[in-house]
C-alpha cells in the first residue's frame, strides 16, 4: 500500500508541475493548482518518511511516472485551464475510490497508515471539488478526456502493486 501511495503521490506532484509549467502564475487556474500541489507535496514527502522508516521498496517505475505525469499535467494545462481541472477531476475520483478500498482492507490493523490515508482522502475529495468548482466539466471533450486518465489512473495503481 505505501509504495502505491508513495509512488501516486510522487505522480501528483509531477502532474501538477507540469501543468504550473505552462500555465505560470498569472493564469486563474494557477492558484489553486499551487494550493493543491503544496498538498499532494507534503502526501509524498509523508509517504516517503514511511517507506524508509518500514523498509518498504519503492516502484521501480518512479522514473517513469516523473515524465509520465509531467507530461500528461502540461499536455492537459495545453489544452485549457479547464482540461488541467478535468485531469485533476478525474485522477482524484480514482483516488478517492483507491484510498477507501485501502481503508476498508486495513480495517483496524495500522491504524497510523489508516489515519493517514484518511486524512489524505479527504484532502483528494476537496481537489475533486475543486477541479469542479473549477470548470473541469467545461474541457473540451470532458467525458472522453475525464474516461481516459481514470482509465490511466487505474492502471497506473495496478502497475504500481506489482513493480
Amino acid at each position: 500500500m505505501i509504495r502505491v501511495d508513495q509512488a501516486g503521490e510522487f505522480g501528483a506532484t509531477r502532474i501538477y508541475a507540469g501543468q504550473l509549467a505552462v500555465l505560470g502564475n498569472r493564469a486563474e487556474a494557477a492558484r489553486p493548482i499551487a494550493r493543491m500541489a503544496a498538498q499532494e507535496e507534503r502526501h509524498r514527502q509523508v509517504f516517503d518518511r514511511l517507506i524508509a522508516e518500514r523498509g518498504v521498496r519503492p516502484t521501480l517505475l518512479a522514473p517513469f511516472w516523473d515524465r509520465a505525469g509531467f507530461l500528461l499535467g502540461a499536455a492537459t494545462a495545453l489544452i485549457s485551464p479547464e482540461a488541467a481541472m478535468a485531469c485533476t477531476a478525474a485522477i482524484e475520483t480514482e483516488i478517492d475510490k483507491h484510498y477507501g478500498e485501502q481503508l476498508a482492507e486495513l480495517g483496524d490493523r495500522d491504524p497510523q497508515l489508516s489515519d493517514t490515508i484518511a486524512e489524505f482522502q479527504a484532502e483528494e475529495v476537496e481537489h475533486r471539488e475543486t477541479a469542479m468548482a473549477e470548470g473541469a466539466e467545461r474541457a473540451l471533450g470532458y467525458p472522453i478526456l475525464s474516461a481516459a486518465i481514470r482509465f490511466g489512473c487505474r492502471a497506473a495503481i495496478a502497475i504500481s502493486k506489482r513493480v
